[in-house]
Parts: structure tokens; C-alpha cells; sequence
């Protein structure tokens, strides 16, 4: 009875992992009641302990069948349905959907559009949103009928991200909204409370409608303050934060937080979400950490997170052109999926204007424009803007590049993204000197470094300062004609045995030939060296 009474005493302050062990402890002394039981559960799921909240739900769904409440026993099919969809064994989940389904099949109750839900969200797996749209009607009715707010929360959750799914994002995001009023209201059990707010957010991240996310994020995070030792969702509210944070230019502030989610995970004996090395390996590459970058793109790439688009962005930025070209025209080409596309497409427009390829640029430019209208948002109008005055950049009008970089800055400055918006000010401040105003450009150029200064962006400041040796029309090339050549080698990734081999000539001469470019570019590396070399449209 110590540990009984301890266990329920943890759980109404909500110190999960004291109240795991201790009703672990009372049931292995004498077995819990139903009650202590589904605390005992909630407990292992909010500490990360899965399985053990699996074989807990097993136990409570064989307790009811035999004290025949088929309505309790449907109750824990869902959740062991839902535990075994989460991790993809759908073999499993059809059947436990099956076991609950016929519990309750002739009965009316709330477990009958719980195990809707599960039907509604594999209908959204499979690209069917009309479907799950209307199976969800009839859930959220006999949700507020009964006044479960539960099933009403989660039904109206599963119709917000069909209609996204349908391109209604408007009406999709009010309908989230709705879902994470209840949750920050406190309307919702412990762990429906997580579930809705890590589907809600990623909902939100997919449209890039980063203002919600971030709104709703900062609610939830006091959630996880109150409750340090859970463990279910912080890993999910923390990598959300560190995305928010590394677009609000808090860098190392992101960094911390995306490394607390790994932390967590293996504390809780969890693996950790491949979403947060993702996110560590963001902050490194835009720093110029190239290798901890791709230590940290692979760990991801390990537990099941895609490591693209930023693998290929880091392609591009160690010099690697035709390797980030390959990885992002496969994605791109092999990806439908309106939302998937709309992820990826800001680097595929980065990645073909860095080698020139103004035509699949423009042809991204348009589609993000598409989806910009369709989606509502002002991430996708700012990088269309964006592209827009990088075009006419590329293709020497510098005149039309202005006002949509102009535009571009006041929605990167609205969304309060200071990098972004100082990465459009260098293109301003090219514009500028191509018109003759170097005044301008220099006042633009100098906004510019004080940021990538302040974030450590230290690539950025190397394409910077590459335009210091910027040859003035009719003087001498600064370049001989085979470090042009050498230099082309460069950009597109080879080492100086792979050129030494294409040139015939020896690796020591390659090493020179090198050393050459960078001191008379006065860049400090191959990847400034491969940058001077596409703005000053050497390749």
C-alpha cells in the first residue's frame, strides 16, 4: 500500500517517472485494479517506456473482456491500434481496428468513432483525404454528443490535415486551431494532449505556417516545463523550438535544443528522432561546420528521418555541384506530393541558380509561386520573390531584380528571419553595384556581414568577401587560362587527383595551380573560390 499510495501521489503532481516505478513496484507486489492499472499505463507512456505501455493495454483489454465492459475492452484495441500504426506494423493495428470494431459494433458509444479515427488516419496515409474527411463527420458529431472532448479534439485534428491534404489550407489550419485551443486549455486527457500538438505542428510545418507553429509551440512548451520528467512529446516540442529558433536567427539557442531531444531520448532508453541530428546538422552546415554537417546529416539519415534537402545544400556548399544536382532533381522528380514538394523546392531553386541553370530555375519559381497562392504563405511568396531577383540578376537585368528582392526583404523581415532576409540584401546590394550605385551596394553589403557575423554564418561571409577581387571590364583576367579550367574542375567536387588526372598533369602541379587561384581571388577555400567563380559567371 506504500508504494500504491506513493505511485498515486506521484501521478497527481505529475512526476511521471517516480509515478512508473512505484505503481510498478505495488502491481509486482500485488496485482493493480483496473484504475491503477491505466495509471500505471499513462505513466509508461509519457515516460517513453512503448512496450510497456503495450503489454499494460493488453492486460487492462483482457481484464474487461472478462468482466464483460466491451466498451473499456474497445477502448484499449484503439490505443494498442494506434501504439502498432505509430510504428508501422499495420498488420497488427488492422486487427486489433477488427477486435475493437466488433466489440462495439452494435452498441452506441464513443469507442466505436475512437476506432474511426484510426480508419480516418490511414485513409490520410493513403493520399485520401475526401475519404477521411467524411468518416470523420460522423466522429466529430458523436464526439459532442457525448461531450468527449477527446474524440472531438482528435476528429477535428484529422479533418483540419484532410483538408489540407485537399488544398483547403485555410480551413484546414482553423480547424488545428481549434484542436490546440483545447489542448492549451487543459480540455485533454495527458497523453492526447502530446499527440495533438505534435500532429498539429508537423500539419503547420508542412504548409509553412511558421507563425501558428511558432504561436502554438511557445504555448505547449510551458505544458513540457510543468512536467519535466515526460518524455513522450519534449523530444518532438523540442526540435519544433530549435527550427523556430534557428529561423529567428537564435542559432546556438537551436543548436542546445535539438541536442536536449537526443539527450532525452536516451535518457528515457529511446532512440533518438533523426528529426533533431536533421536539425543539428542544419545549424552546421550554415555555419561552415561541414563535417560535423555530415556526421550529423548521417545519424539522422540512420534512425529514418531524410536527410534531404540540406544534404544536397551541403553538397553545394563544399563545391559539389553535380552531386547536389543529382540528389535534388531525384527527389524532386520522384516526389508528387504537393506538400513533400513544397519542402524541397526552396533548395532545388538554390542549388540549380548556383550552376546556372536559369530555365529549371525559373520552372521552380513558378511552382513555388503556385503553391505560395494555394497555401497561403508568406516563407513561399519570400523565396519566390526571392528566385524572381536572383533571375533577373543571372540574366544581367539588374534594373527588374530590385523590386522583387525589396519584396522579398520586407516578408523574410515580417517573419522575423534575419538570415534569410540578410542572404536577400547581398542580391540587393549586387543589383546596386551592377547599376552603378556602389554606395548602396556597399551599405547593403556591410547590413548583410553584421549579421552573418552575429550567426557565425561563415560561408556566407566567404561568398562575401569573393567579390574583392572582382576584375573591373576590359582589365587583365586575374586568372590564366588553364586556372580557369582548374577552377571549373573545382566546382563540381573533384579533388586535385581527379583534375590531375582528367588535365594529364601531375597532382603537385594541380596543387599549385590551386594555391594560384586562391591567392590571386584572395579567397580562403575551395568552396569561396567555386562561389567568386558563379557570381562572377566564370563557369
Amino acid at each position: 500500500m506504500d508504494h500504491l499510495e506513493h505511485g498515486r501521489e506521484c501521478y497527481e503532481r505529475r512526476a511521471w517517472g517516480d509515478a512508473y516505478q512505484a505503481l510498478l513496484c505495488a502491481d509486482q507486489a500485488t496485482a493493480l485494479h483496473v484504475d491503477d492499472l491505466e495509471l500505471l499505463a499513462t505513466a509508461a507512456y509519457l515516460t517513453g517506456r512503448d512496450l510497456e505501455f503495450q503489454r499494460v493495454q493488453e492486460r487492462l483489454h483482457r481484464v474487461h473482456v472478462e468482466a464483460q465492459d466491451p466498451e473499456r475492452a474497445a477502448r484499449c484495441a484503439f490505443w494498442l491500434a494506434f501504439t502498432f500504426l505509430l510504428r508501422g506494423e499495420m498488420g497488427q493495428s488492422n486487427a486489433w481496428i477488427a477486435r475493437g470494431q466488433r466489440l462495439v459494433e452494435n452498441r452506441d458509444c464513443v469507442e466505436r468513432d475512437y476506432l474511426l479515427l484510426l480508419v480516418a488516419e490511414q485513409q490520410l496515409r493513403e493520399g485520401r483525404g475526401d475519404a477521411a474527411h467524411t468518416t470523420l463527420s460522423h466522429a466529430v458529431a458523436t464526439g459532442e454528443s457525448f461531450g468527449d472532448a477527446d474524440l472531438t479534439a482528435a476528429a477535428r485534428h484529422l479533418q483540419g490535415r484532410a483538408l489540407i491534404q485537399q488544398g483547403h489550407v485555410l480551413a484546414g489550419l482553423k480547424r488545428l486551431d481549434e484542436t490546440m485551443l483545447a489542448v492549451v486549455a487543459g480540455e485533454l486527457s495527458l497523453i492526447m494532449t502530446g499527440m495533438m500538438y505534435c500532429s498539429v505542428i508537423d500539419a503547420c510545418r508542412q504548409v509553412y505556417a511558421l507563425d501558428r507553429a511558432r504561436e502554438w509551440t511557445s504555448a505547449f512548451s510551458s505544458v513540457c516545463k510543468q512536467q519535466p520528467e515526460m518524455v513522450a512529446f519534449t523530444g518532438p516540442c523540442l526540435v519544433h523550438r530549435a527550427e523556430i529558433m534557428q529561423l529567428q536567427g537564435a542559432w546556438p539557442d537551436a543548436l542546445t535544443e535539438a541536442c536536449r531531444a537526443c539527450e532525452r531520448a536516451r535518457r528515457a532508453d529511446r532512440r533518438p528522432p533523426g528529426a533533431a541530428f536533421y536539425q543539428q546538422a542544419e545549424i552546421h552546415r550554415l555555419r561552415g561546420e561541414f563535417e560535423k554537417a555530415e556526421d550529423a546529416y548521417r545519424s539522422a539519415s540512420e534512425l529514418g528521418c531524410e536527410p534531404q534537402p540540406g544534404l544536397a545544400l551541403l553538397r553545394l556548399a563544399q563545391g559539389r555541384g553535380d552531386a547536389a544536382c543529382a540528389a535534388i532533381r531525384r527527389l524532386t522528380n520522384a516526389t508528387s506530393d504537393r506538400l513533400r514538394r513544397a519542402r524541397l523546392l526552396p533548395a532545388h531553386l538554390e542549388i540549380m541558380l548556383a550552376m546556372g541553370d536559369v530555365e529549371e530555375t525559373r520552372r521552380a519559381r513558378d511552382e513555388l509561386r503556385e503553391l505560395a497562392q494555394a497555401f497561403d504563405t508568406d516563407v513561399l511568396r519570400a523565396v519566390a520573390a526571392q528566385a524572381d531577383g536572383a533571375i533577373a540578376l543571372a540574366e544581367d537585368h539588374a534594373g527588374a531584380a530590385l523590386d522583387p528582392l525589396r519584396c522579398a526583404f520586407e516578408l523574410w523581415e515580417r517573419l522575423e528571419a534575419p538570415y534569410e532576409a540578410a542572404r536577400v540584401r547581398v542580391l540587393i546590394g549586387h543589383a546596386c553595384r551592377a547599376l552603378g550605385d556602389d554606395e548602396a551596394a556597399g551599405l547593403e553589403h556591410q547590413a548583410a556581414r553584421s549579421v552573418f557575423e552575429r550567426l557565425g554564418a561563415r560561408p556566407d561571409l566567404a561568398r562575401l568577401d569573393a567579390p574583392k577581387a572582382f576584375v573591373q571590364p576590359g582589365s587583365e583576367a586575374p586568372l590564366t587560362a588553364r586556372e580557369l579550367q582548374v577552377l571549373r574542375l573545382i566546382s563540381t567536387g573533384r579533388t586535385n587527383k581527379e583534375i590531375a588526372d582528367e588535365l594529364c598533369l601531375s597532382e603537385r602541379t594541380i596543387d599549385r595551380h590551386v594555391g594560384n587561384i586562391l591567392n590571386k581571388l584572395d579567397v580562403p577555400s575551395r568552396t569561396a573560390a567555386t562561389a567568386y567563380a558563379y557570381d562572377h559567371k566564370l563557369l
